[in-house]
């Protein structure tokens, strides 16, 4: 099982009532970055959504780059990127310039996209999504692999491409795809791939694994990795109710998408993604418990809920990775 690592999310979701300029609100989490980098963060997800009234983060290349100038360990991912809304050739060159900057600290996870505004903001229809996102997958690992080469798809035509400049990395950014159906697993196996399930373990986790196990490779050589925010307190009575009505107001966004898309996650077992709020030893003993039911090796917490300014969050940060990661590693192996 690769090595277990801890991060922070960010949406850049700013409520009209916050008060928070939302200049300020880049500039105090791009200082929250930098100081979880020099703290022992692992890592940065971003997640990306179009058109929403309180500024959710439409663009997340732009703020790796920047949060890339004044970090030097942690690495840049997301979950997710949307593969509809983007060119595959110009998410590589993009990428490509962003492992440079950041001297091969990006990674990157996509997803399909499901809320219907945003395809009609773009002008894609909703049914081009799974041929957009395949394709685009299909083009972005032949960028990653740094060849020459030309693409004639459904969606896309591609004529003697070279992405340049080189990767730092060899092979390219590491790919994760999102999953919360079936259908998404067996992409995340198809395209050998990291694991961002989300929604039922049978449809999403299972599923994931079962596919690869049936291509012949090992599903705990891959990484498995979730947003579940964790809240470390010895006053929760004091501490959460600020939290819990960031994260009320954050969920009635995407019971919207739901809403509106007709998605859904259906009836069973859930992969969980509430809060853990409590102090270390609980939030130790739930961590392990959580890694090792469902084999999680990358869980992400929210750096700056939606309303809160991100310093609100730094002491629950710092007493994250001090005294919690430590003995979450120790006790994981």
């Amino acid at each position: 099982m690769p090595e277990f690592r801890i991060g922070i999310c960010y949406d850049f979701r700013n409520p009209p009532d916050s008060g928070i300029p939302m200049p300020k609100l880049y500039g105090a989490a791009l200082d929250q970055i930098a100081w979880a980098d020099s703290i022992g963060f692992d890592q940065v997800w971003f997640t990306e959504h179009h058109f929403v009234d309180d500024g959710y983060l439409p663009s997340w290349i732009p703020v790796a780059a920047a949060a890339a100038a004044r970090t030097k360990r942690v690495r840049f991912s997301t979950d997710i990127c949307l593969l509809p809304f983007n060119n595959p050739i110009r998410l590589a060159e993009d990428l490509a310039v962003l492992d440079n900057l950041s001297n091969g600290r990006v990674e990157i996870g996509v997803g399909i996209g499901y809320a219907p505004h945003e395809f009609r903001g773009f002008g894609i229809p909703v049914a081009r999504r799974v041929s957009l996102s395949d394709e685009s997958l299909e083009v972005l690992t032949r960028c990653f692999a740094g060849e020459r080469f030309s693409y004639t798809g459904k969606r896309f035509q591609f004529e003697d491409v070279t992405i340049t400049p080189r990767y730092v990395q060899p092979g390219g950014p590491l790919l994760w795809v999102a999953a919360m159906s079936k259908a998404g697993a067996r992409r995340a196996a198809r395209f050998t791939a990291n694991l961002l399930p989300q929604g039922l373990r049978a449809d999403s986790l299972d599923a994931w694994r079962e596919a690869v196990q049936a291509q012949g490779r090992d599903p705990s050589r891959h990484r498995i990795g979730i947003i579940r925010g964790v809240l470390v307190t010895d006053d929760a009575e004091r501490d959460w109710p600020a939290v819990r009505q960031s994260e009320r107001y954050r969920m009635q966004l995407y019971q919207r998408f739901f809403a509106e898309s007709g998605e859904g996650f259906g009836s069973g077992e859930r992969i969980p993604q509430t809060w853990i709020v409590g102090d270390v030893a609980h939030c130790v003993d739930t961590l392990v418990a959580f890694v090792r039911d469902y084999g999680i090796t990358d869980i992400v917490t929210w750096g700056a809920p939606p309303g809160l300014a991100p310093d609100a969050m730094n002491g629950s940060l710092e007493r994250l990775i001090r005294d919690v990661v430590p003995q979450v590693r120790a006790r994981i192996g």
